[in-house]
């Protein structure tokens, strides 16, 4: 009986979400249309990857492709790092005190070198995936889709479609003769969707992270970027409304030279793999420096409800109704709002980190934040969609700053807005 209420809570917090980007926009009729197709597509696709064997198989599946990137990238980090890239005790230069049946070394695992290489492999694969047109294939399926069922120009719907296996700053090239006349609208629609998903070079990460705490972790990872979509245009939508007789265009041409050749588009892939490589360092560094400092001087205030202030915990008190609306009970509302304020605040790997080290949380909770936070809306990510849309739109640098703090607002909405879908089906579909 608990479970129903929670589900009916789920669902009504879907369009809580959606009555929340409306307070934010102009306040124009809702539409409603839109409403029911946006919500109804996320429905569909979730209980379809979820309910037919054939998709099911396929998602469950994916965990064992990451596991073999893994082992792959582990034969790469081990030659380059040596003992520092491999956790097998016959690789250390040392005498282990413990060694585990499979070989490794208890408390070898390094972040750095055995978790974050992996951006630099799918990087590349992604590269080379584009230049075969695999993956052109599937953008040209969901823009497709996406243009029909959503009612988005051209642009904005291969845009959209683009940001379910491009980061948000790789997907907007694709429709860069479009984005200087592009509409605000349309524009907004973009950051927004870029906000509420994540690309298909860093999902490997989320993976290794969860794997633990998540069966089929994999699968639930390329479902939540996927249907956070519809989410993130209606909310778009909602919060940016298109005005009145805005051009529509039909299908969008892709460029179809982004490389130049396969070895092209394996250095590029590499290259662009190995800025992020060092950009997810240096902001994980940083930001957990800056946490640690905060923490250190909110030391300063007394106790509040017999536990030390922290950023944490702050972030918990914001968070705590807006993940409660999502369908999490309000018990576990405050730690699951801290991991909501960690991805905010901070970006999703950290807040992954916590989810993984969570204690007390149901396994329900655990699959609603994993959609939840499945989305690069964070402070520091405005700062990059800004300096990458810009760089490839330098016309429209006003719009851009302008509407990109809003995008994050309806880009986390988005993201709760899915995790609420996720919760408002039985817990049965996905096994739980």
């Amino acid at each position: 009986m608990e479970d129903a209420g929670l589900q009916l809570r789920s669902l009504i917090g879907v369009f809580a979400f959606i009555a929340i980007a409306w307070a934010f926009g102009p306040r124009r009729k809702p539409p409603f249309l839109l409403i029911a197709g946006a919500v109804a597509v996320q429905f569909v696709i979730a209980v379809m990857l979820y309910s037919l064997a054939p998709t099911r198989a396929f998602l469950a599946s994916l965990t064992g492709v990451v596991d073999a990137l893994q082992k792959a990238t582990l034969e790469g980090t081990s030659f380059v790092f040596g003992y520092l890239g491999s956790q097998q005790a016959a690789d250390m230069p040392f005498q282990p005190v413990a060694i585990n049946p499979d070989g490794t070394v208890p408390g070898a695992f390094t972040f750095a070198f055995h978790a974050l290489p992996m951006v630099i492999v799918l990087s590349a694969l992604s590269a080379l995936l584009w230049r075969w047109r695999i993956l052109e294939f599937a953008v040209r399926a969901f823009a497709l889709l996406f243009r029909r069922i959503l009612q988005l120009s051209g642009a904005a719907s291969l845009g959209a479609a683009a940001n379910i296996f491009l980061g948000m700053t790789e997907s907007p090239v694709l429709i860069r003769p479009r984005l200087a006349t592009m509409s605000r609208s349309d524009l907004f629609l973009i950051m927004t969707v870029g906000f509420s998903t994540v690309a298909g070079s860093v999902m490997a990460i989320y993976v290794s992270q969860l794997s633990g705490v998540l069966p089929d972790a994999a699968g639930h990872i390329v479902t939540a970027s996927l249907i956070s979509v519809p989410a993130a245009v209606l909310l778009a939508r909602v919060m940016h409304p298109a005005e009145p007789g805005e051009e529509m265009t039909g299908q969008e041409p892709i460029p179809v030279n982004l490389y130049h050749s396969t070895m092209d588009a394996l250095t590029t892939g590499v290259t662009d793999g190995v800025k992020l490589f060092i950009n997810i360092i240096a902001m994980l560094l940083v930001f957990t420096a800056l946490v640690t400092l905060l923490n250190m001087m909110l030391t300063v205030f007394p106790d509040f409800f017999g536990a030390p202030i922290s950023v944490e915990r702050f972030m918990g008190w914001i968070f705590s109704p807006l993940v409660w609306l999502a369908g999490i009970p309000w018990a576990e509302a405050n730690q699951a709002g801290s991991i909501m304020g960690y991805k905010t605040a901070l970006n999703e790997i950290l807040a992954y980190a916590e989810l993984a080290n969570a204690e007390g949380l149901s396994p329900r909770t655990t699959l609603i934040l994993t959609y939840a936070v499945c989305g690069f809306a964070n402070f520091s990510s405005v700062g990059i969609l800004i300096g990458g849309l810009m760089a490839v739109a330098p016309s429209r640098r006003e719009d851009i700053l302008a509407l990109a703090p809003r995008a994050l607002i309806s880009g986390s909405l988005a993201t709760l807005m899915t995790g609420a879908v996720i919760g408002a089906l039985p817990g049965s579909l996905f096994g739980l």
